[in-house]
């Protein structure tokens, strides 16, 4: 029977859980022998007793059950020291973050670990269900503009009130992906005007569907990269970006900035000089400031106040709603375990098809290798 071990997340402010009581039932349900750290979904408000209740069990030695495990399932990288201690041929699926983590992805190698990284799932209809990127950026989309709202010093809808008129707050989404167009249609909900900067025509419709104002940038070509997300754009025409969205974010109340470019870092759409112009007591929340920011003075996990402007940089708002964020993380971890389960074997155990599309993007290593190219390039090409 394939033992899976679900480790205690350590990383500071981590109230994630990989597996919840939902998805432990169904993997034990499928053959699988599940442990789950004592206190693991403590963070979530989910307790011990509520995964004995489906069939796992609780461990006590972390250390142990690493060394025991065929399949670790975790929200984010265990350290290197625990993966140092799995056996030969033993799985890992976790967001990896490769373009740092240099030192477990390290140990897994030399370990022959094999490691499934769900920010490497492919984004393919047949993957939806899989998407951890997509599930967790909706939630800090939705958080980031009742951050924004609460630290604000006026209303975001329109008022009238019988001592005069109290004008919207005007608010300022930097890209429309998944974490944007949440962002969108929560601050709509609450009433605010919205205006979108993106480099992807293709997401003006949806935009637009969520009651924003598209802001029209310079044609220089589609902004469309692999899989939906944004491409890397040249200095000049983030230049002239940059030159269209000032008039927009100098009037703003509220600037969201959520662009990301897969495995590279966070372009700067939001300058000093743009701060500068910006009106006193705005806020900037800066969801791209873990992968060096979009704007040129956030800091990550801080708040600072520049030239008036008030900016924030968390650096992982899915983790303040932990309880729907680990239910539909551990949805998308069950969904990926659940397609390349061998259901047919006498002993259910996970197999691996290097033809499978999802399987070929998301293995990071495998056998001894570092199968993602720019991960294997970083460490080592000698850029590590």
């Amino acid at each position: 029977m394939v033992n899976v071990f679900v480790p205690k997340e350590i990383a500071p402010g981590e109230t994630r859980v990989a597996v919840t009581p939902e998805t432990v039932k169904k993997m034990v349900a499928a053959g699988l022998a599940v442990a789950i750290e004592q206190g693991a979904g403590a963070g979530a408000h989910f307790t011990d007793a509520t995964y004995e209740d489906v069939g796992a069990g609780i461990s006590t030695d972390r250390s142990a059950s690493f060394a025991d495990a065929d399949l670790i399932l975790s929200v984010l990288s265990p350290p290197a020291s625990d993966l140092a201690q799995m056996k030969q041929s033993s799985m890992v699926v976790a967001l990896m973050a490769p373009h740092q983590n240099h030192d477990e992805i390290k140990a897994l190698k030399e370990g022959r670990v094999s490691c499934l990284a769900m920010e490497l799932v492919p984004r393919i209809s047949r993957a939806q269900a899989m998407d951890a990127l997509s599930s967790q950026a909706s939630i800090a989309g939705y958080k980031a503009v009742l951050l924004a709202a609460q630290r604000l010093g006026k209303y975001f809808p329109l008022l009238m009130t019988a001592a005069g008129t109290i004008p919207p707050a005007r608010v300022v989404v930097m890209g429309a992906g998944v974490a944007g167009l949440q962002a969108v249609a929560t601050a709509k909900r609450l009433g605010a005007v919205v205006e979108v900067s993106d480099i992807r025509d293709v997401v003006k419709e949806q935009v637009e569907s969520l009651g924003g104002k598209f802001i029209e940038l310079p044609d220089m070509g589609g902004g469309e990269g692999e899989g939906g997300y944004a491409r890397e754009m040249g200095e000049e025409f983030l230049r002239r970006q940059r030159e269209i969205v000032t008039r927009h974010v100098s009037q703003a109340d509220v600037v969201i900035c959520t662009a990301l470019i897969p495995g590279k870092k966070a372009p700067t759409l939001v300058t000093e000089e743009m701060v500068k112009g910006m009106k006193e007591g705005s806020i900037v929340v800066d969801l791209a400031v873990a992968q060096g920011g979009n704007c040129e003075l956030s800091k990550d996990g801080e708040e600072v106040t520049e030239h008036g402007v008030l900016i924030l940089g968390p650096s992982n708002l899915p983790a303040e709603t932990s309880v729907d964020a680990s239910q539909l993380y551990a949805r998308n971890i069950w969904a990926l375990l659940d397609s390349i389960l061998d259901k047919d074997a006498e002993q259910p155990a996970p197999k691996l098809d290097f033809e499978d599309e999802v399987i070929d993007g998301a293995l990071l290593t495998h056998d001894g290798e570092i199968r993602h190219a720019p991960t294997r390039e970083a460490i080592e090409g000698g850029t590590a």
